[in-house]
């Protein structure tokens, strides 16, 4: 018998949803395959099942494990001209930056169809990216340094959207 009331569970199957999660994530160009390797990691852990990312993109397995498997990795030269095609087609684009008119992530409402942008490391989101959002989240900072790791700000709000749709898909009417 255990001597504690809980026992590890290493590697516990994860939940089934019943409906998958919409959530897209797209990464302007980023300096670090490290840090793509882990949002991609991050996605797969939460059921989400699409990334875009732009320019020389390669992962590391020994880091995006079974993301890597699990993740549509879409790779594309530019990521304009494919935000443009998915605000048509009713996406709702939010960048993850520190801006004028930001909204903080701690009482951000997502919308299920929502593609959270996320900036280069060193840059952040540039313009030509912050011109084609609907809106924008903020992880409000209360130290220094004044900003987060790409992958880890990407895990951050990952797990907020995740939160306000826990089933995934659509919030029941």
């Amino acid at each position: 018998m255990p001597s504690s009331r809980f026992v590890h569970l290493r590697h516990k199957p994860p939940d089934t949803l019943p409906a998958p999660r919409e959530l897209v994530v797209a990464c302007a160009p980023l300096r670090s395959h490290v840090n793509l390797s882990h949002i991609v990691r991050t996605c797969g852990c939460f059921g989400i099942r699409r990334v875009i990312a732009c320019g020389a993109v390669r992962l590391d397995d020994k880091i995006a494990r079974d993301g890597a498997d699990s993740v549509e990795l879409e790779v594309h030269r530019s990521l304009g001209p494919v935000l443009d095609r998915l605000k048509r087609d009713g996406w709702q684009l939010v960048g993850l930056e520190q801006t004028t008119g930001s909204e903080s992530l701690f009482s951000f409402p997502f919308v299920s169809r929502t593609v959270l942008v996320i900036g280069n490391e060193r840059l952040g989101l540039e313009e030509e990216f912050l011109d084609r959002l609907d809106r924008v989240a903020e992880i409000p900072m209360a130290g220094i340094p004044h900003s987060l790791n790409a992958a880890t700000s990407t895990a951050i709000a990952v797990y907020e959207y995740c939160r306000q749709f826990p089933v995934g898909g659509p919030a029941p009417p």
